[in-house]
């Protein structure tokens, strides 16, 4: 019973890991990470209590080197 456990363990995780990859490699899951990074920037910075820019402005800026449009 032990053994038989590991191994469906084990084989889950295989089928989980691959499944992972392939999302991440999605062109979708590209654009949310995208979408996501300039949203946390916004985010900081009026949270931080920095003058507060124009949405358009954030969104093609590349101060930090991550976002890009």
């Amino acid at each position: 019973m032990k053994y038989r456990d590991a191994i469906f363990a084990t084989m889950a995780l295989a089928l989980t890991s691959v499944a992972l990859a392939g999302v991440v490699y999605t062109d979708a899951y590209a654009h949310a990470a995208k979408a996501e990074i300039s949203g946390v920037r916004a985010l900081t910075l009026v949270a931080s209590g920095d003058t507060v820019c124009d949405p358009a402005n954030m969104l093609s800026s590349n101060e930090s080197g991550t976002v890009q449009q």
